[in-house]
């Protein structure tokens, strides 16, 4: 995932987070500082964001992220990394394999095998 994907992953799921009654003070503060960074970053490349179709949103932001140079901006990227850590549920992690993508819990996990099509033969003494 590269910065820019990692800042507009983290700006939809604090979207989607915020609109939730469950959402806690930590994520919502958590996601205005990512917005306030974003903003400042795009220094007023966000009107063409705000006006694009919201399918497309996704990609305009990626977009303008990329012009105005948000690989390079580490406050950015924390805050997105801060954003998506207070989002994913302890114990939880991604994996992606082919096209697909897993969510698996992996506590007291002996062995794992993730994916379609999978056989697996585990002895455990």
């Amino acid at each position: 995932m590269t910065g820019v994907d990692l800042v507009v992953a983290a700006i939809a799921a604090g979207a989607t987070a915020g609109l939730t009654d469950a959402a806690n003070s930590g994520v919502r503060d958590a996601y205005e500082a990512l917005r306030t960074a974003a903003r400042r970053r795009l220094g007023g490349r966000e009107e063409r964001v705000e006006q694009a179709d919201p399918e497309a949103r996704g990609a305009v932001l990626a977009e303008e992220l990329t012009a105005a140079g948000a690989l390079e901006d580490e406050e950015l990227l924390r805050a997105a990394r801060v954003l998506l850590d207070l989002l994913r549920q302890p114990g939880e992690d991604q994996v992606r394999l082919g096209g697909d993508e897993y969510r698996v819990d992996l506590r007291d996990a002996k062995g794992v095998a993730v994916g379609p099509g999978i056989q697996q033969t585990n002895n455990f003494n």
